[in-house]
């Protein structure tokens, strides 16, 4: 007999018939059975009722609410309380009484879910604070989990402060408001800030009333943007807007600080009702305008960095925090309009010449073009009057065309001195701007910076050939080009306009001329110094007829040496006759 029997002694009045026929102690396996369920609850299905929580690990948590036995709910159900222990009462959604395994089926989920508005409808009511687990990031914010519902944490609303990485408060568990729910669409929108707002703005009343202006404070680097850098000084934040960060230019504040970076600002103002704090951190550094050398002067040359340009101009940095302005008419000895553009752009590194200098306004002006000979202090021996040049078109008037021989120096070719024969109307009729034109110095205006060029004279001057050529009387050909209310311009040979009337252009049948006709045409007037020649075609028909006319009563009338004939001499004898008849008796008689 082994150690574990051998102390065992059997019931002397225990009935074994009893106890196969399902009997013990004189009680029926039914009435046992009904008397084992009364102690449990009544589970009904699809009911909320309230359990003890058993255990809990990673994956599932075990609740008991009387039942026969206990239900088994996934552990992610309860992520938004980590602090979940067992011997906790929670409530649980009854889902199914036995299923196919005999197992309770539980859900907490659903339990909050069937409640769930009625509970965030009175945190709001209450402005209660609740916990929420923050499931996922979405757009503009985060998804958080309250009694089960989803509802939605503007990432403005998560602190106090801009946010850099939600990532970090994803399967986080924090405290919450809500601040605000759609009935309608069963939205629901909470707030973490707001639970620190109240304690900040205590903290934010009391720093700003021991602020002064000038005063220096230590603070750390929160946010940079495009315009500033924000500076949390222990509960209150203050903006060192990008002109505050440094004399010299800056066009990234990345570039001076860096975030979480522990700096050291100046107050320069503040506003206590909106609660904004000016910063500066420059001004902890003396002004480059005070370190610069007391040499320096006007005419000395300095090099430095284009750092901004403009149309009418470049600053040009030529130390940090001390600039001087290139206008753009200091860019060239050009008269022309141009902007700085043309000349420089940002980051190109220049020498200059210090036109100007004011220490107390911290202003400079500076030139480049002052680097270069001026082209007009030898103008008369570069470009001495006669010489030919070839010249660029810069553009028209009316009254001629203005041309460049090099950068600075213009001149102007009058339109009657384009061409020697051909009448110009407009410039543009001649050339075109940008196109290059041959040109010779007629004359030299230094004090006005200006040059009288001609074109024509480099030919010489075909009037003086025209002169014997295009006599008064001659008959040429020409061509009608242009017809107007005043008359014709007419093309001629060697490439010389003329002019007629329109009383010049009748036709011997008694038609008009009309354009693109080729006629012959007499010259009646000549002028060399005004270039005009007047022509008339009805003179070359009409000429001829009159002459033949003159001509034919020369040949009817007497020679002077002619006897005069005698006829019926009574009738028409006059006073003179009388006196010639008498003197002719007299020699007769003489001869006698």
């Amino acid at each position: 007999m082994s150690e574990l029997t051998k102390n065992v002694q059997p019931l002397q009045d225990f009935d074994w018939d009893q106890y196969e026929n399902g009997m013990s102690a004189n009680v029926s396996k039914e009435e046992l059975d009904k008397a084992y369920d009364e102690t449990l609850n009544k589970v009904s299905e699809h009911q909320v009722v309230d359990g003890k929580v058993i255990s809990v690990d990673k994956k599932e948590v075990v609740v008991n609410i009387g039942y026969k036995s206990d239900g088994i709910i996934p552990a992610s159900e309860f992520r938004y309380n980590p602090e979940l222990k067992a011997g906790d009462i929670v409530e649980v959604y009854v889902e199914n009484a036995e299923d196919k395994k005999g197992q309770l089926v539980l859900s907490h989920k659903k339990a909050r879910m069937s409640k769930s508005w009625e509970r965030v409808n009175a945190a709001l009511e209450s402005q209660e604070v609740i916990n929420g687990y923050i499931k996922c990031r979405t757009k503009g914010g985060m998804i958080v989990d309250v009694f089960g519902i989803e509802a939605f944490l503007p990432g403005s609303q998560i602190d106090v402060h801009p946010i850099r990485d939600y990532d970090q408060f994803v399967d986080k568990t924090m405290e919450f408001k809500i601040v605000k729910i759609n009935q309608e669409f069963r939205n629901v929108v909470v707030s973490h800030k707001a639970l620190i707002e109240a304690e900040l703005e205590a903290q934010k009343q009391e720093i700003m009333s021991k602020l002064e202006k000038g005063q220096i404070l230590e603070g750390t680097v929160k946010n940079i943007t495009s315009y500033g850098v924000f500076v949390d000084l222990g509960g209150v934040d203050g903006l060192i807007h990008i002109t505050d960060l440094s004399w010299g230019r800056v066009d990234d504040p990345h570039k001076v600080v860096e975030l979480d970076q522990k700096i050291n600002v100046v107050i320069l103002d503040f506003d206590e009702e909106k609660k904004r704090i000016a910063l500066g951190l420059k001004q902890l550094t003396p002004h480059p305008w005070d370190a610069l050398d007391a040499n320096l002067k006007v005419g000395d040359h300095v090099k430095g960095k284009v750092v901004v340009i403009a149309d009418y101009g470049a600053f040009v940095e030529i130390q940090p925090g001390v600039e001087g302005l290139i206008h753009v008419s200091e860019m060239s000895w050009s008269q022309h309009l141009r902007s700085a553009q043309e000349f420089l752009k940002v980051g190109d590194e220049v020498e200059a010449v210090i036109i100007t200098l004011d220490r107390d306004e911290r202003k400079m002006s500076l030139g480049i073009k002052q680097l270069k000979e001026d082209p007009w202090e030898a103008i008369d021996v570069k470009y001495p009057i006669g010489s030919k040049h070839t010249a660029k078109v810069r553009n028209f008037t009316n009254f001629g065309v203005f041309v460049e021989l090099e950068e600075g120096v213009d001149g102007l070719i009058h339109i009657s001195d384009l061409s020697w024969t051909k009448k110009v109307k407009h410039p543009s009729e001649f050339t075109q701007v940008g196109a290059q034109i041959d040109v010779v110095v007629l004359d030299i205006d230094k004090e006005n910076r200006r040059l009288s060029l001609g074109h024509k004279q480099l030919e010489e001057n075909p009037w003086d050939v025209f002169e014997a050529k295009y006599t008064v009387g001659s008959i040429h050909e020409g061509k009608i080009v242009e017809l107007m209310e005043k008359g014709a311009v007419v093309q001629l040979d060697e490439d010389v306009e003329g002019f007629a009337t329109p009383k010049h252009l009748a036709k011997e049948d008694g038609s008009q001329a009309v354009q693109g006709e080729t006629l012959p045409f007499k010259v009646i007037e000549f002028n060399k110094d005004s270039k005009r020649i007047i022509l008339s075609h009805s003179r070359t028909f009409e000429d001829p007829k009159r002459e033949e006319k003159a001509a034919a009563k020369k040949a009817r009338a007497p020679k002077k040496d002619e006897a005069p004939k005698i006829e019926n001499v009574a009738a028409s004898t006059t006073l003179g006759d009388i006196d010639v008849l008498a003197e002719l008796k007299a020699k007769m008689e003489k001869g006698e």
